[in-house]
């Protein structure tokens, strides 16, 4: 008989959903990743995993699911209305892939995830007090204290793009004005292009890119493209500022920046790190840290979800 353990790691974003069959060493046996919107709804998705091959192969060794998503609440298992993601209102996504795969599955916010995997797997393995803040569509972040994530009481602990840092700012998909994530995520850096104005603007070699990503203006940056770097020293600027603010609460060994604008490297990291600490408070100023992930910017959530599995089999 075969008694080797898996566990199904999901990570749903509001671009992509990232889907890992991981073992207990943390060996990413199988991944994929498919757009969110490929699947108009929650059980679209559901079936569509199902069939998957190497998930219909394995399906004897998998001991349960572990589910990182926007809003995900882990207390109740559901997806609480989720701004950026198109399946819309409170969805019961435990209940649903419990019914379909009969396997224990575990919810959580997908920045808890990131962090859990950041935490076993990555560079906060000997960390007790960090937090991990992702970078994609929107803004998210997971808190350690003491080895311990912070839930909150009802769930939600961790929304910190949602945290308002510009007075009337820019339109979050929350419904709230000013939001964090619209400014410091891959879609705020491309709203930077869109709103701010620059002598530099009519010069940029990114007016010839269309449709324009935050990776395109990062690489610009690299190139010398004085309005991308710009745009690169505004998005540093605040997003240093609300970690400053961030500290006051949770007091942190280290900052962890996960996802796409993060994998931009040592240069970014510089600059949110400088700006953080000129707006420290005295007491923290120059105790933490600011990392990159080490792990790839899928994997941390999808490592992190499995994680959760093993550990409520133990």
């Amino acid at each position: 008989m075969n008694n080797k353990k898996y566990a199904l790691g999901i990570d749903i974003g509001g671009t992509n959903i990232a889907i890992g069959l991981i073992d207990t060493k943390g060996t990413v046996l199988f991944e994929k990743s498919v757009p969110t919107k490929s699947f108009e709804n929650p059980q679209d998705f559901i079936d569509y995993l199902f069939i998957e091959p190497n998930i219909q192969n394995n399906l004897y060794n998998i001991k349960g699911i572990g589910i990182g998503a926007p809003n995900g609440n882990h207390f109740n298992g559901t997806i609480d209305y989720a701004p950026n993601l198109l399946w819309k209102g409170c969805i019961p996504l435990r209940a649903m892939f419990e019914e379909k795969f009969k396997l224990p599955t575990i919810l959580t916010n997908d920045a808890n995830a990131a962090a859990v995997g950041e935490k076993l797997f990555g560079c906060a393995k000997d960390i007790k007090n960090f937090v991990t803040i992702t970078l994609g569509t929107g803004l998210g972040s997971g808190i350690f204290i003491n080895d311990t994530i912070v839930y909150g009481e009802n769930g939600y602990a961790g929304e910190f793009g949602h945290i308002r840092v510009i007075p009337n700012g820019r339109l979050c998909k929350c419904g709230r004005l000013g939001c964090l994530e619209t400014y410091a995520s891959s879609t705020g850096v491309v709203r930077s292009y869109e709103e701010l104005s620059s002598t530099n603007k009519a010069k940029s070699t990114l007016n010839l890119i269309n449709p324009l990503s935050a990776k395109e203006i990062f690489s610009a940056a690299e190139k010398g493209d004085l309005f991308a770097n710009e745009i690169i020293d505004y998005t540093a600027q605040i997003l240093g500022q609300s970690l400053a603010d961030f500290c006051a609460f949770s007091d942190p060994k280290a900052f962890i920046l996960f996802g796409g604008i993060a994998q931009n490297g040592e240069n970014f990291r510089k600059k949110v790190s400088d700006v953080m600490e000129k707006n420290l408070l005295t007491i923290f100023q120059g105790k933490v840290e600011i990392k990159i992930s080490t792990l790839h910017d899928k994997n941390a959530a999808i490592l992190g979800n499995a994680a959760s599995v093993f550990l409520l089999n133990k």
